[in-house]
């Protein structure tokens, strides 16, 4: 049924009466005078499972009707995101849990100057849409009052209208999590030494970032595919909850832009999606987003380094945050950061501020104010030669590799994201001995002196950046992919190789997801029959929930299990292993949610992927897909290691009363007002190419899902070129509790099915649940 909003008042109390738990309701114009006064004017249309397509004849109208739609799923989501952009945590929420640092931290950071230069490349369209997403925003929070906001953050006072400076400082916040983003604790807490002591107190150790987890693309071209059409999967793998959830929707302006996919809730356009031409979707790439620097200070002046033949002042800056005390009572606190014309100082125990050194972060994703401009290119694209071009001529998308296909049956891979313009030959002259790793992070620390400054290159869109003749991207007529590995292997017939290594690593082992992934895409290419793909068998590639790991190695296990003893020392207890290995040998190497025995080889195989001498088949850079393989069964150390990791794994899950020969859904789950949904896929290390994490909680089972399969897009072109999409946001729309879509395409995901997402005005229509029309100024 679709339901209008329109003037007439019969209509307008039938609307209200049926939308106003989803979309709430607004009082329409009293006459045409006053409507066409109106300065935003968009329609909303609302298909199965929630998913809105917003049309208008302007951008302001088109960003004023996303934000709507936005703020109708996740609104509580999003208006906490802006209370931590803006440093305003500690004042409602506490300073515990890190509140405190990211407080002082967004402050120091996103300065005014950085907040000018955010907006100074931003497109007339763009900047249009934004003004048009901040008044949508804001009409949604007039339309639904506190007591109509979802129970998360009913009648809460941080929940309030934004302005301009509230979208830059997200805009910021979202490009440099990969960079100063990682460290606000430590930039937070840096402090010089004070003259009685050498190295000042530690601060807290750097947090697990769960957005690190990855993503899965693959795109095939006319070589691949059963119509000689293009092909692609996008599956990122990003968190289940919070700000870094992704938001479906479709967004038109008639002869000017027509594109649908998701966009982080943080960002106000489509960042991974379609239009009639072209699919694209990113994967987190391997290139450095920083360096850090290790200044030689001042003997007599800790805030004073070196720098040449002279002597550089670090800058201090101080913030005020507003802090909630025990009793309710807000007090101001004032807290000072460091900064260094690289960028400001840190400190944690892998860095200290000592009388001699200090080190600073130089973010190459500071200065770049070009993401609005990348993805209008994109949603506009007609090809992927175009997407190339737009990646080429504006280098705006920050941290991701994009992999893309078209109608006319081409593939694209390229990380040509945001990195900086360092080369083999400076890594190698100006790396600093002192520090060798950062926490859990790969990292370049160069020495704080002029010929260790990044390389300017004026054809890159940016000082400092490597410029895109030095990056990798290939165009294939088969198939390109990316599972978060280097560029090397995007695909295996023809290896990238030549580029900086602070891009990425070549010639080296890949990772169990790459491989299963390269490895089920070459099954079906390399097969003498039935040799293509089309969409369905493209999402049965991913909805196979296969554990790589599992294919490659377990009948080694199986035979370790058969000639060793089946008592095993764990702990000073001994664990019996039989039905460990009865288990193991009635498993079926996939984590579907009947499948039985997953929890064990979850446990298990990261203890014994750790193991010394493993492999009989080392890593061969000459099969790398290939490579390693094979358990050495005939080493005893090595059968002994595996014998303790079942025993180890039998021992936790029984500890932890979760039987072993359990359903996978039973034991992996989302738990939604009281109903458990069984969730499919497993753990990166395992080899899982359908990647769900979640930690084991003791009584219950693997749950809350915590990242992994989220956004899903299967999209290709039928033999007469229409458009054919499919996919699923695993988590739902929206993650409040009394949401009507807070659930429903969860159930979908646990059974394995697709949408057929709607993108043809004639689809929508047939599929319009509810709609309305809105106006505002």
């Amino acid at each position: 049924m679709t339901i209008g909003i329109r003037p007439a008042a019969l209509k307008y109390l039938l609307a209200c009466a049926v939308t106003a738990a989803l979309v709430g309701c607004h009082k329409p114009a009293s006459n045409e005078a006053t409507a066409s006064n109106e300065r935003y004017n968009v329609n909303i249309r609302w298909t199965a499972h929630g998913v809105p397509h917003i049309k208008a004849e302007d951008w302001g109208s088109l960003g004023y009707g996303l934000a709507y739609a936005v703020a109708t799923d996740a609104v509580c989501t999003l208006a906490r995101e802006f209370v931590n952009v803006r440093g305003e945590q500690s004042k409602f929420f506490g300073p515990e849990e890190g509140r405190l640092e990211a407080d002082i931290f967004h402050k120091s950071v996103i300065t005014d100057e950085a907040l000018a230069h955010a907006d100074a490349r931003i497109p007339s369209e763009m900047a249009a849409l934004q003004q048009g997403y901040i008044a949508g925003y804001n009409r949604y929070l007039t339309d639904h009052g506190g007591e109509q906001l979802p129970a998360s953050c009913r009648n809460q006072p941080w929940v309030r209208p934004i302005d301009a400076s509230d979208m830059a400082r997200m805009g910021i916040g979202v490009g440099i999590r990969y960079g100063v983003g990682r460290s606000p604790a430590a930039i937070a807490n840096a402090a010089p030494p004070d003259k009685n002591q050498q190295v000042t107190l530690a601060p807290p150790a750097l947090p697990l970032d769960v957005t690190m987890m990855g993503s899965n693309a693959i795109a095939f071209g006319k070589g691949a595919t059963t119509n000689g059409k293009g092909l692609m999967l996008g599956n990122p793998h990003y968190p289940w909850s919070g700000g870094s959830r992704f938001h479906m929707a479709h967004l038109t302006i008639p002869d000017q832009v027509d594109v649908m996919g998701v966009g982080l809730i943080t960002t106000p356009f489509i960042g991974i999606g379609f239009n009639q031409d072209v699919a694209w979707t990113h994967t987190v790439s391997t290139g450095l987003r920083f360096t850090l620097y290790e200044l030689k200070l001042d003997p007599k002046d800790p805030l004073s380094y070196r720098y040449g033949d002279g002597t550089r002042k670090l800058t201090p800056r101080t913030v005020s945050v507003e802090v909630r005390q025990p009793d309710g009572s807000i007090e101001t606190a004032e807290r000072t950061t460091y900064h260094s014309h690289f960028g400001p100082v840190l400190e944690d125990p892998d860095l200290p501020w000592t009388r001699e050194r200090a080190y600073a972060i130089r973010d190459s994703n500071l200065d770049n104010n070009r993401s609005s401009e990348q993805y209008l290119k994109f949603a506009k694209a007609r090809n992927v030669d175009e997407l190339l071009e737009a990646l080429q001529t504006s280098q705006g998308t920050a941290w991701v590799n994009t992999i893309a296909a078209d109608r006319h049956g081409k593939a694209l891979y390229a990380d040509l994201s945001v990195v900086p313009n360092v080369d083999e030959a400076m890594i190698k002259a100006c790396s600093s001995a002192n520090v060798q790793r950062w926490g859990p992070w790969r990292v370049v620390v160069l020495r704080g002196e002029p010929d260790c400054e990044w390389r300017n290159d004026e054809r890159a869109q940016q000082k400092g950046i490597l410029t895109p003749e030095l990056q990798p991207h290939l165009l294939r007529d088969d198939y390109v992919t990316n599972s978060n590995d280097s560029y090397w292997l995007s695909n295996p017939q023809q290896p990238l190789e030549g580029y900086s290594p602070i891009i990425g690593p070549e010639r080296t082992e890949r990772s169990l997801r790459t491989r299963a992934g390269l490895v089920m895409v070459n099954e079906v290419l390399q097969a003498k029959q039935s040799n293509r793909f089309d969409a369905q068998r493209l999402q049965d590639l991913l909805f196979s929930h296969r554990n790589f790991s599992a294919e490659l190695v377990l009948d080694d296990v199986l035979t370790v299990c058969r000639r060793e003893s089946k008592t095993v020392s764990v702990e000073a207890s001994n664990v019996d292993v039989r039905k460990t290995c009865e288990v193991l040998a009635g498993w079926d190497r996939r984590q579907n949610v009947t499948s039985r025995g997953a929890q064990v080889w979850t446990e298990a195989w990261p203890l014994m992927s750790a193991t010394p001498d493993l492999w009989k088949v080392p890593f061969d850079v000459k099969d790398p897909v290939g490579t390693p393989r094979q358990i050495n069964v005939d080493d005893a150390k090595v059968r002994k290691a595996v014998m303790k990791a079942l025993a180890t794994a039998t021992k936790k899950l029984t500890d932890a009363q979760i039987p072993l020969d359990a359903p996978w859904g039973e034991v992996q789950y989302t738990e939604r007002n009281g109903e458990k949904i069984g969730i499919p896929g497993g753990a990166h290390a395992t080899g899982m190419f359908s990647m769900i994490g979640a930690q084991l909680q003791p009584g219950k089972g693997y749950t809350p899902i915590i990242t992994g399969n989220s956004w899903i897009q299967v999209v290709t072109w039928t033999d007469a070129g229409e458009l054919d999409a499919r996919g699923l946001l695993t988590y739902s729309q929206s993650e409040e509790a009394d949401s009507p879509f807070a659930v429903d395409q969860t159930r979908l995901y646990s059974t394995g099915q697709w949408l057929h997402l709607p993108f043809t005005q004639a689809e929508i229509a047939a599929d319009t649940a509810r709609s309305i029309d809105l106006k505002g100024s």
